[in-house]
């Protein structure tokens, strides 16, 4: 039977390095639903769509294929066909997917196909509403948070590194409103499963965190054997 693991939190609190960590060490498949959403945002980037036109979110969902593939073990995003993983970490697809994760179209597309994955095999997914909407049933669930300052700080190293000019004071102010998009919305918002477990990464390691983690997914396995 295969063994779930829901990993959510808000944006920056490094859901996808720690649930990525943790697959390796327990090899499971990681599930990144947050690049399913950011591919759909490309699509609508491409096609000049207003991420306040309903209407044209929903027609475009029609149009749009999103599927995950897996190379040497990584994770790949195909949106129609073409392997856009390298194309979606930008800024700009990043607030495009906030706006347009929003709609029940958009959200009822992806999770199909998620709910398929975890039915299968063993995994870890990350996103926003996993361990509330998409898996309700994970074996475990965790709830992976950190203060706005620290996950700004976090962004705005992760972009210098990568020669993007940038401003932290800018990334802050993105993430609080993102946060607030996430927490508000009407489907599917942001929030903790009643049964998850609260971790604050504000001042622990990464090795920490995974470590915390696999401890949680030990522990259950060993329970249920």
């Amino acid at each position: 039977m295969a063994f779930n693991v829901a990993v959510d939190g808000p944006a920056g609190a490094g859901k996808s390095t720690v649930a990525k960590a943790v697959a390796a060490k327990r090899n499971f498949i990681y599930v990144d639903t947050g690049a399913m959403y950011r591919a759909m945002a490309l699509y609508f980037l491409r096609q000049g769509t207003d991420p306040k036109d309903e209407a044209a979110i929903t027609a475009g969902c029609r149009e749009v294929a999103v599927t995950l593939g897996y190379e040497g073990g990584a994770q790949q995003v195909y949106l129609n066909g073409e392997n856009v993983t390298g194309q979606i970490r930008t800024e700009e697809v990043g607030m495009m997917a906030s706006q347009t994760s929003a709609y029940g179209p958009v959200r009822e597309k992806l999770t199909q196909l998620q709910k398929e994955l975890a039915r299968t095999s063993d995994v870890i997914m990350d996103g926003r509403d996993i361990g509330t909407c998409v898996l309700p049933q994970a074996d475990v669930k965790v709830y992976l948070t950190a203060s706005v300052s620290v996950r700004a700080k976090r962004r705005y190293q992760e972009l210098l590194e990568k020669g993007a000019a940038c401003s932290l004071a800018e990334i802050e102010k993105e993430i609080e409103e993102r946060d607030y998009r996430d927490m508000h919305r009407e489907h599917s918002p942001l929030k903790q499963a009643e049964d998850a477990y609260y971790l604050d990464s504000s001042d622990m390691t990464l090795e920490q965190v995974v470590n915390a983690i696999i401890e949680l997914i030990d522990g259950k396995r060993g329970a249920v054997r």
